[in-house]
């Protein structure tokens, strides 16, 4: 292919799983992350809202997928509006002077998670005033200054990955181990919501389905996960089991662990609480997503199932676990 993918936030397990798959098929990839990505491609290092260097990324790139944010459970309101909201309409802008045709925005389910349980429900529009905490609402309002610039010549799509995870995942396998082996895992209302989650090399094959397929889906926005949704307690045993910790067993009432968490948010101010009300809300209600008009409009199917994920999180850690002998699952196809 002649033309140049730029993937920013390549730094990142998501950016760097899309970008070895981009290359895995020949594709020729300019990275830009503020760190090193280690990654055998052209790389710029600079911020996401520095113009200079949003030139230079940009330099003879015709399509971008754009995975660079700020995320995190709680953190000073200015630094999420600078990386999510005001570095994605810098990226824009400039994405649009250079010539780009194609630009895949990494967005997340919760720009339309308003607290109540989710049951098969494809991608709501996005709503800042209502999203729940800092992090969903900058990703809302960025999802929509992205999607509001999409036309025929300058396409948009964005993808919502909904809980993405796999070996050398620290957002959330790393702090599921972490609290595990601290003694501080537990479960709220038993673990029994029903959740859907995507492994990360279907996470990082959605984005690039979405390049492909962007002129025919300009403008819209859409939900991928692995279609395959579990309780919260299974979700939670198989990685403490695959990582060799012990499971939660200790359970807590959801209406407890709510206050708990608007206490911890107090507490903690703008740094990163143990608990939050929002991460009370993801584990107490039900949400999952159908899957059929992604997959159809996107040309698209997860090729990793959620048991084969697990295989391959015990391999990181060393070891093989038995699936359960039971499994509360719900296929969406």
């Amino acid at each position: 292919m002649n033309d140049r993918v730029l993937v920013t936030g390549a730094s990142g397990l998501l950016g760097r799983t899309v970008v070895q798959q981009l290359l895995s098929r020949g594709e020729r990839v300019t990275v830009m992350q503020r760190g090193e990505s280690g990654l055998p491609v052209l790389q710029v290092r600079g911020d996401i809202a520095d113009p200079e260097a949003l030139s230079l990324a940009l330099e003879g790139v015709d399509r971008v997928i754009h995975c660079a944010a700020k995320v995190s459970l709680n953190g000073p309101p200015a630094e999420f509006r600078r990386i999510n909201v005001d570095g994605t309409s810098a990226l824009l802008a400039a994405a649009r002077a250079c010539d780009v045709h194609s630009f895949v925005h990494v967005s997340t389910p919760s720009v339309a998670h308003l607290g109540r349980a989710i049951h098969g429900d494809g991608a709501q529009p996005a709503d800042p005033g209502r999203a729940r905490g800092q992090y969903a609402r900058t990703k809302a309002e960025a999802e929509l200054l992205a999607l509001a610039e999409s036309d025929s010549a300058f396409a948009v799509v964005a993808i919502r990955p909904h809980l993405v995870w796999g070996p050398g995942d620290e957002q959330l396998i790393g702090r599921i181990v972490a609290r595990a082996r601290a003694g501080r895992l537990f479960l709220i209302d038993h673990g029994y919501a029903l959740i859907d989650t995507t492994y990360i090399d279907n996470a990082a094959s959605a984005l690039v389905a979405a390049l492909d397929t962007c002129q025919a889906n300009q403008g819209r926005a859409f939900v991928i996960s692995n279609g395959e949704p579990r309780t919260v307690a299974e979700l939670l045993e198989r990685i403490c089991r695959a990582a060799q910790e012990q499971p939660p067993t200790r359970s807590v009432p959801a209406s407890i662990a709510l206050r708990a968490g608007r206490v911890a948010e107090r507490l903690w101010g703008e740094s990163e609480p143990p608990l939050t009300s929002f991460l009370v809300e993801q584990l107490s209600t039900a949400h999952w997503f159908d899957q059929r008009e992604a997959r159809s409009s996107l040309c698209w199917t997860p090729a990793v199932s959620l048991e084969e994920g697990f295989a391959r999180l015990a391999d990181s850690y060393g070891t093989r676990v038995d699936p359960p002998s039971t499994a509360t699952s719900v296929p969406v196809t």
